[in-house]
């Protein structure tokens, strides 16, 4: 790998941004940030200053906004992009739909414009598993066909892969994400949502922690072990080292896929689930929690929420196969490094 290639990070302060920065970083990439702060903050970049020995480029901006992009696009010279940012509560979605298109879609189509502008065509796509819906069967595989979106948030990712299939100019890696939790080891960066989480683990360690009264189990009668929804959980290391994996593939001089064999300079579009394989229910989490901490969550089984799927987890042979990447840290440690991060709030 050539050392020093400009990787555009949008979203770069948020939590899997953040921990991907450091990870780029040591792999020999130089990182560039673009936040608007919308669910992040300016702290973040004095831990990720701490950590790296150095302050990383910065820039508050929105994708939105094509004439600065069109300027750090001249100015850098980018050699890819990992584009993160996007809004990403499912409940809050199904409130404010027209936010999410206008973020997740249009600020897409922003971005592309600026890189296609710029001759810059390699990009690692922040995807959700929410695009399969809810699957007929799991685990799923990258061939399952996609269902109906059960939420606004899961519709734009679905309309965003689309866009990036039909720009055939553009390489892209499109990792379909499981369910990202944990934190950095040094507890220095972690989860941190403004406002009221709307993910399980922060709201937890939140509620652990005295911040929240009580933490609600959104159902209880679900069609599981234990009534309660299964999610596949991944260290946020572990993803973060994914997309080190995808950038390194997108240069690559010569590599061809059954989805899109032939000249890679060409574009071609390669989705990967990024997960660990296994399903765990909230209340397993839950139960996780308290054996690796030794901490009580106060939690109440609550109705059901709108938009959530029942259960789903990844097939990972794929990733495992092309990528080289595996997860390997455990649901004890990502319960331990998330309780870790929260304490040092």
């Amino acid at each position: 790998m050539t050392s020093k290639r400009n990787i555009l990070v949008t979203g770069g302060l948020g939590f899997i941004g953040s921990h991907t920065v450091l990870c780029l970083h040591e792999a020999g990439y130089c990182p560039v940030i673009i936040d608007n702060l919308h669910n992040s903050r300016m702290e973040v970049l004095n831990a990720l200053t701490e950590l790296l020995g150095y302050r990383p480029e910065f820039i508050e901006g929105d994708v939105n906004d094509g004439q600065l992009l069109d300027t750090l696009f001249q100015q850098y010279q980018f050699d890819a992009v990992i584009h993160f940012a996007a809004h990403k509560a499912v409940g809050e979605s199904v409130e404010q739909p027209l936010m999410y298109y206008r973020n997740n879609v249009v600020g897409l189509v922003s971005l592309l414009e600026s890189m296609q502008k710029a001759g810059c065509n390699r990009m690692v796509f922040s995807s959700s598993c929410t695009v399969y819906g809810e699957p007929e069967s799991v685990p799923v595989k990258e061939s399952t066909p996609t269902r109906p979106a059960a939420s606004p948030y899961g519709a734009t990712k679905q309309m965003a892969e689309v866009i990036l299939k039909d720009n055939g100019w553009c390489s892209i890696q499109c990792l379909r994400y499981f369910n990202p939790v944990g934190a950095h080891p040094t507890a220095k960066i972690g989860e941190l949502p403004l406002g009221i989480p709307n993910n399980l683990i922060p709201f937890l360690t939140q509620t652990v922690a005295g911040i929240r009264e009580k933490l609600t189990v959104y159902g209880g009668d679900y069609s599981t072990s234990d009534g309660t929804c299964i999610r596949d959980y991944i260290h946020v290391m572990d993803l973060a080292e994914a997309h080190v994996s995808a950038i390194d593939r997108l240069f690559l001089e010569n590599k061809s896929t059954p989805e899109t064999p032939g000249d890679p300079s060409k574009g071609h579009f390669e989705v990967f689930n990024i997960g660990t394989g296994v399903g765990y229910s909230v209340l397993e989490v839950i139960n996780a929690f308290e054996a690796t901490t030794g901490e009580q969550v106060n939690y109440a089984i609550g109705d059901r929420r709108a938009g959530d799927v029942v259960a789903v987890w990844a097939d990972t042979e794929k990733v495992n196969s092309v990528l080289g990447w595996k997860a390997k840290r455990n649901l004890e440690t990502m319960m331990r490094d998330a309780w870790n991060w929260q304490k040092n709030c």
